[in-house]
């Protein structure tokens, strides 16, 4: 296995980390940002407010993305396994 290779496996291993995050982030901020215009609109200052409706948009993401991101994660592991015979070629 060359340099390039492992470099492109560390190149896909970022972006699938980036691509399986994103449902959980985007959540995070949509419910953020409508709880930040609620708190401007009404006065109402309080910083625990926003957390709780974060943490519950996370998890609900979480279980309903979990599958797709199951199969993405599995289907990668899979594929750098397959790659693992390959790696002992290249030194000879």
């Amino acid at each position: 296995m060359t340099e390039a290779q492992i470099m492109s496996y560390c190149g896909q291993a970022l972006f699938l980390i980036l691509l399986l995050s994103a449902p959980m982030l985007i959540s995070a901020l949509v419910v953020g940002l409508i709880i930040s215009i609620l708190q401007a609109t009404t006065q109402v200052q309080e910083q625990t407010l926003s957390f709780v409706p974060k943490i519950v948009a996370t998890f609900l993401s979480l279980i309903l993305f979990g599958p797709w991101i199951s199969s993405l994660l599995g289907n990668f592991t899979v594929e750098l396994i397959k790659e693992i015979p390959k790696i002992g070629l290249g030194a000879r």
